[in-house]
């Protein structure tokens, strides 16, 4: 029997640490969230992408009452960024979350599986890694790429 370690460095940041441009990922994802359409959960979300040219582009979360026909917030960003720019490397994606309350959530939050999926084909896509900002109003964390939010995932060499 072999046992294997994959770990993943997070790195947290408070707000007065985060640069020019982590501070425009954030406020452009806070604000996405105010344009989702979520009547049934109420969880609003809101995504920003930086892309290679330097443009930000932005989505949200779209909820369907004949659940799962919605969309979440990573996966509307990604599609509509690489359906625009279908050349252009994303190198790096924020998330942020209005609760239930209406409030910007306290610990960052993480994407679903199917996220995190779209995430490593647009990383495989480009063949670089994409930084992935989770924002929290207790702080942000930063993972390196996508690969470290979902260590073994499926990707087109399992197809071989």
């Amino acid at each position: 029997m072999k046992e294997i370690i994959k770990s993943v460095h997070i790195t947290l940041k408070e707000e007065g640490e985060l640069n020019e441009i982590e501070h425009k990922l954030v406020a452009a994802a806070k604000e996405a969230t105010f344009r989702s359409y979520a009547p049934y959960s109420r969880f609003h979300v809101g995504a920003a992408v930086l892309l290679a040219n330097g443009e930000i582009i932005t989505g949200n979360n779209q909820e369907n009452c004949a659940y799962p026909s919605g969309l979440c917030a990573e996966r509307t960003t990604l599609f509509y960024a690489n359906a625009r720019y279908p050349d252009v490397p994303v190198k790096m994606l924020c998330i942020a979350a209005r609760d239930t309350s209406g409030e910007f959530t306290k610990g960052p939050i993480s994407p679903c599986g199917g996220c995190r999926q779209v995430m490593l084909e647009t990383e495989h896509r480009f063949g670089i890694p994409m930084q992935v900002m989770l924002y929290g109003t207790n702080g942000t964390y930063f993972v390196n790429s996508a690969r470290d939010l979902m260590p073994v995932g499926f990707d087109s060499s399992s197809l071989i």
